[in-house]
């Protein structure tokens, strides 16, 4: 081995220990990572994948459509329990919906905040069936480190049971940015 004067020297088994260290410290910082983000996403890339749907239009052309509970509302509110707010007017493309996968960069759903007239990008959220991911996953999903809601059959959609996280990443909600209700939404 060759010394610099004045550098110890370091044997080669040192520096090979010290080099897998490393390396599996970065390994366990990135698997934290993709734990953390529900497989690697965060919400800043949803926000970039999400954006061009500031125009309702661009959303209706990517296939996304009115989603209307069964009495034919739009703007989905919490009216029977004050404080809670709205959730907002959602778009939903039924295609994403029925496929029973998860991709954060392509919400099942784009939802809208009534605002001065006008609806305004507020929300994504993910939708997947019950019946199909439990047929397919042991637990249920979880997203950004966040574990879905679940809605029981018989629900105001006329859907069967589903699980759903909403992703408050366009309007602040002091719920939480993924509380399924937004107390500054109003229909």
């Amino acid at each position: 081995m060759i010394r610099q004067r004045g550098m110890p020297a370091r044997s080669p088994g040192r520096v090979a220990t010290a080099v897998v260290v490393a390396m599996v410290a970065a390994a366990i910082a990135a698997v934290a990572a993709i734990g953390a983000t529900g497989g690697g996403r965060s919400t800043a890339d949803v926000s970039r994948a999400t954006a061009k749907f500031h125009r309702l239009a661009v959303a209706k052309s990517a296939g996304y459509g009115l989603l209307r509970d069964k009495d034919g509302v739009a703007c989905i509110a919490m009216d029977d329990m004050p404080g809670m707010g709205a959730m907002g007017v959602h778009y939903a493309k039924n295609a994403l919906v029925a496929d029973g996968a998860l991709d954060p960069s392509r919400p099942e759903a784009v939802v809208y905040a009534p605002e001065r007239g006008a609806l305004r990008l507020a929300a994504v959220e993910y939708v997947v069936l019950k019946a199909a991911w439990d047929a397919k996953h042991a637990a249920a999903p979880s997203l950004f480190g966040h574990s879905f809601d679940v809605t029981p059959g018989g629900n105001r959609f006329g859907l069967p049971a589903f699980y759903s996280l909403h992703a408050w990443i366009w309007k602040q909600n002091p719920a939480g940015r993924f509380a399924m209700w937004n107390p500054t939404v109003k229909c």
